[in-house]
């Protein structure tokens, strides 16, 4: 079984607060295809959206960025699309907090996964270079085999977004797709 997990594509990290800007914008259209694919074959679909506090002093990012995805903002909806595709299919897609950068750290994501005998996981959203590479390591370290959709994740740093790529690739050993084909390995 596989899950695909759509990581902070909010309208805070595409265009709002903390945006990635035209790099993000482009991916919506392939986020939003490979959630489709999903749904449609049946396999878990799971949306790991960033969630904090006004001005929270115990939160590590409070002094490492501007305030982003608050609580009950505009910022912390879905982005483009993606918000009405939820909107129609939420009985279907499950949507977890995170208050970390991995969607893995604090929450019940490997539980649930492990229940379900999903074994795959693919990955899309932002930012390529933290939220998406630290739940990458996560994944690997629990176990799982990777899958990144390099025409579905951004950043608002092209070299660390670069970089990310090749360390999904070279050290945790994702399998990186790219308009629905698996690449080659280089």
């Amino acid at each position: 079984m596989k899950a695909l997990i759509v990581i902070d594509y909010t309208n805070d990290f595409v265009t709002g607060k903390l945006p990635c800007g035209d790099p993000a914008i482009a991916i919506e259209k392939p986020i939003v295809r490979l959630v489709e694919q999903f749904l449609a074959s049946g396999d878990e679909v799971v949306m790991a959206v960033d969630l904090h506090r006004e001005e929270d002093p115990y939160h590590p990012e409070t002094k490492l960025f501007p305030p982003h995805n608050i609580e009950g903002t505009e910022g912390r909806r879905l982005y483009g699309d993606l918000h009405s595709l939820y909107k129609h299919h939420e009985e279907e897609i499950y949507w977890m907090d995170k208050t970390r950068y991995s969607a893995f750290c604090g929450t019940d994501l490997d539980i649930r996964f492990r229940a379900r005998g999903i074994t795959e996981l693919h990955l899309v959203g932002v930012c390529t270079d933290i939220c998406v590479l630290h739940t990458a390591v996560d994944g690997y370290n629990n176990g799982y085999s990777l899958h990144i959709h390099e025409d579905a994740v951004a950043s608002f740093n092209e070299a660390g977004h670069v970089w990310a790529l090749g360390h999904f690739r070279h050290t945790l050993g994702a399998r990186l797709w790219r308009n629905g084909s698996l690449q080659q390995p280089e």
